[in-house]
């Protein structure tokens, strides 16, 4: 997946999440501020990222949105 296209799916994932948020504000009180968040496949593995950016919430794309540890 090149960056345009890994882009232009965070975007749309983010979008879904909004609006599954909207309808289920509980979501949120499982992440703190200021948290930085990586939405996964089902079939997730976790990539290795720099210190700076590596994220401390996942979240797993299936029907609905899961909060994992």
């Amino acid at each position: 997946m090149n960056n345009k296209e890994y882009t232009e799916r965070n975007i749309g994932l983010t979008f879904d999440f909004l609006r599954q948020v909207s309808r289920d504000p509980s979501i949120m009180e499982s992440i703190s501020d200021g948290a930085i968040i990586e939405f996964i496949d089902k079939d997730y593995s976790k990539t290795e990222y720099p210190q700076s950016v590596k994220p401390n919430r996942y979240i797993k794309v299936k029907n609905q949105f899961e909060l994992i540890d």
